[in-house]
């Protein structure tokens, strides 16, 4: 059983910053790409960032030049630096994973979600 852990969340005032990290657990054949996605009260869950399992990343225009994405593929760990943060950062971010498993399955994982709150 794969498990995704995130940790990190917590209430900070505007232009603060926040470090989410998240650990990757159980038995598995590799990690591909690694990401984290959010969703605010009322809307979609949308991507923040991506990393694949050779670094590329991804952002979205909002993260872009505030957030910074990286994984240690040695812990199975993935992490998302948030500078500059504003109360429209505010939501539950949850982490994913395509994990492919040790029968060659793959399998999209996703955490329980660390709620960051941004004050104004």
């Amino acid at each position: 059983q794969v498990q995704l852990v995130e940790s990190g969340g917590g209430l900070v005032q505007a232009g603060g910053s926040l470090r989410l990290s998240c650990a990757a657990s159980g038995i598995m054949f590799r990690i591909n790409d690694m990401g984290w996605y959010r969703q605010a009260p009322g809307k979609q869950r949308e991507l923040v960032a991506a990393i694949t399992r050779d670094g590329a990343t991804t952002y979205a225009d909002t993260a872009k030049g505030r957030f910074t994405i990286s994984r240690d593929n040695a812990k199975t760990m993935v992490y998302l630096q948030m500078d500059s943060l504003q109360p429209e950062d505010t939501a539950v971010y949850y982490c994913n994973a395509g994990i492919l498993t040790t029968t060659i399955r793959a399998l999209d994982a996703w955490g329980q979600g660390t709620l960051v709150t941004v004050s104004p």
